[in-house]
């Protein structure tokens, strides 16, 4: 196991009606003037928004609102709620929905204390050092962005989708109420579900070795996901189920599970082009590219995709053929995605195959660079695993 320090200071509220704590939780974190920042008519349509602001009066915090967030949230509008906060004199960001949301008013928190483009952070020209305070109230179990220090934003101008990170956008509190998760579509469940699956797989895949304790956990949490969304799929209002589900999003991506051992993430980054490009939902572009890229690389280490594979998906070991017991793994994940109604391959995603120059060149791999943890990929690598994806069947 590697030496490591791991800081998580977010402060939980979960259960139900906790949304109507959010008033409280923004003045005790230091709030007085607010930016709600939100996404659609669904927020108001739930009356979320209602108890929200409700809950920001009784405490007597005031606010500004702003709403629209869309997925895979566009650079317009952070540019937008940057200068309405400093219009407004706001010291404080809530947001009220899913991943998109959040990592949107983790945008707004660092441009508003930054003299320069917020864009810098996700150009990895500058690194964030300094943010407005942020808090949470979440509707979907998906990004995990409601515990962790990262955000991902699409600029507009060539639709280039990139993450940034830093422990000043850690959220301060986030409001966890599985009830509002009820009223989701299936697939947008299923979409959340494979993405809480894809932050601890792409920290399972590691070259550090000795890591039991964050393996099991790992583990833990991907048989949890293969024990409950199944039943969140069947009915939408099992609160107990949703209530697993939505704990395992915020543990999935806080790094309890990833801490003393290197990590992965490139599924992450050759998913983005795909839900930049066509703005597809990211867990269902993860859906296809994960056990694509798991086929690509299995090899590098057959018997950590083979332990995967009896652990969590109850395969038997062929210590005869252990590379068939890594394979079967991929396959029942593959079989997994495909039962709660994600796509498995280009053509059920709406991706185009000839679009795979495009997507590696948007991926911007400089000439002869690798990227990576677990198998360092060329760009060549990277257009072979979108080939598996666009081809893949069960």
């Amino acid at each position: 196991m590697d030496n490591f320090t791991f800081y998580s200071p977010t402060k939980f509220v979960f259960g139900k009606d906790t949304e109507q704590q959010a008033g409280a939780l923004v003045k005790e974190f230091g709030g007085s003037k607010v930016l709600l920042h939100f996404g659609g008519k669904s927020a108001e349509k739930s009356g979320l928004l209602g108890r929200v602001r409700e809950s920001l009066k009784g405490a007597g915090v005031d606010f500004v609102e702003l709403g629209g967030v869309h997925p895979n949230p566009l650079d317009d509008l952070v540019y937008e709620g940057i200068d309405l906060c400093r219009k407004n004199g706001v010291d404080f960001i809530l947001a009220v929905g899913g991943g998109s949301v959040i990592d949107s008013a983790k945008a707004i928190a660092m441009g508003v204390c930054y003299d320069g483009d917020f864009w810098d952070f996700y150009s990895y020209t500058a690194q964030p050092k300094k943010a407005l305070p942020v808090g949470t109230v979440l509707t979907i179990a998906a990004a995990g962005s409601e515990g962790s220090g990262d955000s991902v934003i699409t600029k507009k101008d060539g639709m280039i989708k990139r993450g940034t990170g830093g422990e000043c956008i850690r959220p301060k509190f986030s409001i966890l109420n599985p009830a509002l998760t009820q009223t989701l579509p299936a697939y947008q469940t299923a979409c959340g579900a494979t993405d809480i699956m894809a932050h601890v797989c792409e920290r399972y895949f590691t070259n550090t070795k000795d890591v039991e304790t964050t393996d099991r956990l790992c583990e833990a949490v991907l048989m949890a996901m293969i024990h409950e969304t199944p039943k969140v799929i069947a009915d939408a209002n099992d609160y107990e189920a949703r209530a697993n589900i939505m704990w395992a999003g915020m543990v999935a991506h806080n790094n309890i599970v990833g801490v003393g051992r290197d990590q992965d993430w490139n599924s992450h980054g050759i998913e983005h082009e795909l839900s930049g490009l066509y703005d597809c939902a990211h867990g269902a572009g993860l859906a296809v590219i994960m056990p694509s890229w798991m086929e690509f690389v299995y090899k590098h280490d057959v018997m950590r995709f083979a332990q995967w594979a009896t652990r969590v998906w109850g395969c038997k070991m062929d210590f005869a053929d252990p590379e068939a017991t890594a394979r079967e793994g991929i396959k029942r994940f593959r079989e997994f995605l495909h039962s709660i109604g994600m796509p498995i391959n280009f053509t059920e995603l709406g991706a185009k195959e000839e679009d795979i120059p495009t997507l590696v060149k948007k991926f911007g791999l400089p000439e002869g660079g690798r990227t990576g943890g677990f198998v360092k990929l060329s760009s060549e690598d990277i257009a072979e695993i979108y080939k598996i994806a666009a081809k893949a069947t069960l």
